[in-house]
């Protein structure tokens, strides 16, 4: 059996322009559902590590849930099922942020509560036996130090986000991915075209990759 491998570089190059307006909708939701999520799992992180037994349990559920499921199947429950509940749709932008949110929300507060956790007792202890309150000792001792640990983790999950935002095209968000398949419909070169879309999400990610290992480099991360 006879089977060629013709790649045309060409019609790869003449793809980028029109690729390219995906990029804003892929930082965007990537961001936006990250910012967002950074502040849930910051206050889900806590409660998991809290006195309370039922913080402590209302986290885990949450943690659980949302690690445990696809966020494919997260982010179409959001444009699909919740207009059902709430009697209005949902537009798509709005649901691949929230999904990002939500998703990314959980696996940060594990990297919050890992990070809080591995801050010795000794530096609490000290503190307060200094005179700071729990407070005082949470926002000037632990938080500084475990926010520095956290850098490195939170650059994968940030990563990871954008490489999700891929799945959404299933909602008709117009993010890469999406405006391949839109091109490919008139070109139907999607080998061209596909290959464009993974190396420009490459740029993306290794890009981001490399201001990590800067920050890492300047000691802002990590010890």
């Amino acid at each position: 059996m006879d089977v060629s491998f013709n790649f045309d570089w060409t019609a790869a190059i003449a793809a980028v322009p029109h690729l390219l307006p995906g990029i804003p909708w892929t930082l965007l939701i990537s961001f936006g559902g990250l910012a967002i999520g950074f502040i849930i799992g910051i206050i889900f992180g806590l409660m998991r590590i809290s006195r309370l037994r039922g913080l402590r349990w209302m986290a885990v559920v949450y943690i659980e849930v949302f690690r445990g499921t696809p966020i494919l199947v997260q982010v179409l429950f959001i444009f699909y099922g919740l207009p059902q509940l709430l009697g209005g749709p949902i537009n798509a932008l709005t649901a691949g942020i929230a999904a990002v949110a939500i998703n990314s929300g959980a696996y940060i507060s594990e990297i919050v509560r890992g990070g809080v956790q591995s801050i010795a007792q000794g530096q609490r202890e000290a503190a307060l036996s200094l005179g700071l309150s729990r407070r005082q000792t949470f926002r000037h001792v632990i938080w500084p130090q475990a926010l520095r640990r956290m850098v490195p983790p939170l650059g994968n999950q940030a990563i990871i986000s954008i490489k999700d935002t891929s799945l959404f095209s299933v909602i008709g968000v117009g993010e890469l991915v999406r405006q391949g398949q839109i091109y490919i419909a008139t070109t139907f070169t999607a080998m061209e075209v596909y290959f464009m879309v993974a190396i420009l999400y490459l740029a993306i990610t290794w890009t981001l990759s490399i201001l990590l290992a800067q920050l890492e480099r300047k000691g802002l991360a990590g010890e």
